[in-house]
């Protein structure tokens, strides 16, 4: 009965070194593979994601920047109309002016 525990214990721990080995096994995949693929990636002229974030907030900013001055330039054309308007009816109101020559 005795033996049959000691083999029992160690067939658990070659089963365990062997499932550790195996994580060691499936780490080492990842890592390479991952490299394989920026290696990959890098041929094909591709930006890496963390470049590609950064420049969509700056694109994303611009845009809001861009709306904005669209709707100040809006507002600063309507009040040019507006006192174009203005100066228009004034004159149109005002009476007319002798000339140096003396006729109206």
């Amino acid at each position: 009965m005795q033996t049959d525990n000691r083999f029992l214990d160690d067939l658990a721990k070659v089963a365990s070194g062997a499932l550790g080995s195996v994580s060691g096994v499936k780490h080492e995949v990842e890592v390479r593979i991952q490299q394989q693929l920026e290696r990959l990636l890098a041929r094909m002229n591709l930006v890496p994601r963390e470049e590609f974030d950064a420049m969509k907030a700056v694109a994303q900013a611009a845009r809001e920047a861009q709306i904005k001055l669209e709707a100040r330039v809006a507002a600063l054309e309507a009040r040019l109309a507006a006192e174009d308007a203005i100066a228009a009816a004034n004159l149109a109101d005002a009476p007319p002016q002798e000339s140096e020559s003396g006729q109206p």
